[in-house]
């Protein structure tokens, strides 16, 4: 649940939450979440489903944030029933990849050298630039938060500060990528060897998402086994359900007997089935090292699931 009472006596406001180098970081991303947020409104502009997902990206991490400065000055978070801890720490790393990906995607679609045509002009090329620059000073912050409030060697503390903690949010982030390279005209549902695929992605995404849940609401405890032990088992078995899909993807997808090896020269960039499958053929690779790396530290984790 929530943080331990705070001792009778002790002050009400936590200047700590703001003037400790992670308070600093989080007042940092405030300032960097505000500009960027406000440049890209005010004059840079954005269009499309990329320039929607960034804006909001900036706007939840900028609202959680705000959430987390202001019960960590006040004392309330230990209010609320929920392990503060372990759910600042799946926050960080979950604004570090939101972020991450919006410092990538606004400058690839939308910051050019060449001025826009009136009546946007030059000014919006600025205001462009400079979102750009605050959105990846955005994503440093949250960074710099991650490494400051992650496990060191030996250091009892939450789950989700751990690095297998962490994975798991990796894990689920790349899972999103995956499901969105599958409705995106992947054509998963012509051979029942594809459509397992897609059972291996949703079944490991809801059970990490599951651990996050239990991790977030303190409720590890309470679960009849060892959370540690019980959570080694699924990425054990996570990993041998990947390591299928690792196989059985690419075999149906780009054999010359059930799929295209090649990229159809007559296919339409942006509606084109053989590049969401390529996606999701990398990106299940990319989740079955994340889930070999979280076997590999899920062994030798201590934490405690309270704080």
């Amino acid at each position: 649940m929530g943080s331990a009472m705070e001792p009778p006596g002790s002050a009400y406001l936590h200047l700590g939450a703001v003037t400790s180098p992670v308070g600093t970081a989080r007042v940092l991303q405030l300032a960097f979440g505000c500009t960027t947020f406000s440049l890209v409104a005010h004059r840079g502009g954005f269009t499309g489903v990329q320039g929607t997902f960034c804006m909001a990206a900036w706007g939840f991490c900028f609202a959680v944030s705000a959430l987390v400065v202001a019960c960590e000055f006040t004392r309330l978070h230990g209010c609320l029933r929920l392990s503060w801890g372990n759910f600042t720490a799946a926050f960080a790393m979950l604004a570090t990849l939101l972020c991450a990906t919006a410092a990538v995607l606004y400058p690839l679609y939308f910051t050019r050298r060449e001025c826009p045509p009136e009546p946007a002009g030059c000014a919006a090329r600025d205001f462009r630039l400079a979102a750009s620059v605050f959105a990846g000073l955005l994503f440093l912050a949250y960074a710099v938060e991650v490494a400051l409030t992650r496990a060191r060697p030996g250091q009892v503390t939450s789950y989700m500060a751990t690095v297998s903690g962490l994975l798991k949010i990796v894990q689920a982030f790349v899972a999103c990528i995956i499901f969105g390279a599958l409705v995106h005209d992947s054509r998963y549902g012509r051979y029942v060897a594809t459509q397992w695929c897609v059972a291996v992605y949703s079944l490991c995404f809801l059970a990490t998402v599951a651990v996050v849940a239990l991790s977030v609401m303190g409720h590890t405890g309470g679960l009849g086994c060892p959370f540690d032990r019980l959570v080694v088992v699924y990425t054990f078995l996570a990993v041998l359900l990947y390591l299928s899909a690792a196989v059985i993807w690419p075999v149906f997808c780009f054999d010359p007997k059930y799929g295209e090896p090649k990229r159809p020269p007559d296919c339409v960039r942006g509606s084109c089935p053989w590049d969401s499958q390529l996606v999701v053929a990398i990106f299940t690779y990319v989740n079955l090292l994340l889930y070999v790396a979280d076997l590999a530290y899920s062994q030798r984790i201590r934490f405690v699931p309270s704080l």
